[in-house]
């Protein structure tokens, strides 16, 4: 007879290791790179250049990506302390419970409220994978994310150029903000507009075009000696997915980014799930787009607009936490393995979110239907 509650055994290994990558003194398992203290951030110009910092980086890199040889030792090291590790992520599941399973409690705080969808691309509509040209989002979920268009104003953000993120959705309803929020562009014949929304076309970086090439085609050339390293030209941003790099040339790589980022101190360096990536040192993030988002739509200042954005990496956290501090609205982190964040709720996987996306336009049609009947 199968045990429904049993935890299968790769779940165990994957969840073991994520354990070994977290840091002793931390009860989550955090965000690679660790967050400087205060307000002030550090960029790649202002690094130390000493071991310590650059071993925080490798780090980090390292818990990102766990291997299958790696996961195998680390089980056998936590064994003893897998149960508690199970209890971990327990606490974090009741602390930032599904989406799915508080659907009705998410429709019910919508009441007499305009909900407007935030959703970033890779790893919440379309599945992490080796190749970033491979990201394909399912029709299932097009599907889904069309429907959702329909009936609430939809935003897609993304760290991918913006010409690439609208070619993988291939939807016309939607706004699209490409390079973090830095390339931002609104559909032709908006639907869920205010009186007094503006057309939306936004480049805050354009005078860093320039740079932005000439750093990619440095970086290009740069990375060539490393097999498997990927540079990815995303206008505003630079990615260099290290992905499909062996463990054991990731210090090189980082040490070639390192090296052309020192010619550039108006460029900053941040790191993804499994990529590095280069930015302007603007004061401009997926927070800022989503906040331009709701002004350009008319819905700066409105009470009764609820707005929610769903995202797995830590570039979301930027918009998670401008939710928490305008208390209004809320985050929706998708992710298998417990992570500090600033998000309400959590699904696991994109299966979930497209199933969340599905019941949010269920819900709708119902409501709709009812008041109608009431008519």
């Amino acid at each position: 007879m199968t045990n429904q509650n049993a935890v299968p055994a790769e779940a165990v290994v994957a969840i073991a290791v994520a354990a070994v990558a977290a840091a002793a003194s931390s009860p989550m398992f955090p965000y690679p790179p660790p967050r400087a203290c205060g307000r002030k951030k550090k960029y790649v110009s202002q690094l130390e250049l000493g071991g310590v910092r650059i071993s925080a980086w490798m780090e980090s890199m390292k818990a990102s990506s766990p291997t299958h040889a790696k996961a195998a030792a680390a089980l056998s090291a936590v064994a003893p302390s897998v149960d508690c590790v199970l209890e971990e992520q327990s606490a974090w599941a009741m602390r930032y419970p599904s989406a799915l399973s508080m659907i009705e409690q998410i429709v019910s705080a919508s009441k007499g409220k305009r909900i407007v969808m935030f959703l970033d691309y890779d790893g919440t509509l379309s599945p992490i994978v080796d190749d970033p040209d491979s990201a394909f989002m399912s029709n299932a979920m097009r599907a889904a994310v069309k429907n959702v268009a329909r009936y609430f104003p939809t935003a897609i953000i993304s760290g991918r150029c913006l010409e690439k993120v609208i070619n993988f959705v291939r939807l016309t309803d939607l706004y699209y903000a490409g390079s973090h929020g830095l390339d931002i562009k609104g559909p032709e014949k908006p639907r869920h507009v205010k009186a007094k929304a503006q057309p939306v076309l936004f480049q805050p970086a354009c005078e860093f075009l320039p740079t932005m090439d000439a750093v990619y085609r440095a970086l290009f050339e740069r990375t060539k000696s490393t097999p498997g390293a990927r540079v990815e030209n995303n206008k505003f941003c630079v990615s260099v997915h290290f992905r499909c790099v062996d463990e054991k040339s990731w210090s090189a790589l980082f040490e070639q980014v390192r090296s052309v980022l020192k010619e550039y101190p108006k460029l900053r360096l941040t790191q993804g799930r499994k990529v590095l990536e280069i930015r302007p040192t603007l004061r401009w993030d997926k927070g800022k787009a989503l906040e331009f988002l709701l002004e350009s739509l008319g819905f700066a200042n409105h009470k009764d607009v609820m707005p929610v954005y769903i995202g797995d990496d830590r570039t979301d956290e930027d918009a998670f936490k401008v939710l928490r501090e305008r208390g209004q609205g809320f985050g929706i982190l998708v992710s298998k393995f417990p992570k500090e964040t600033n998000a309400t709720y959590s699904l696991k996987e994109p299966s979930e979110v497209k199933d969340f996306l599905v019941r949010l336009v269920q819900w709708k049609r119902l409501s709709m239907k009812a008041r109608t009947k009431c008519k």
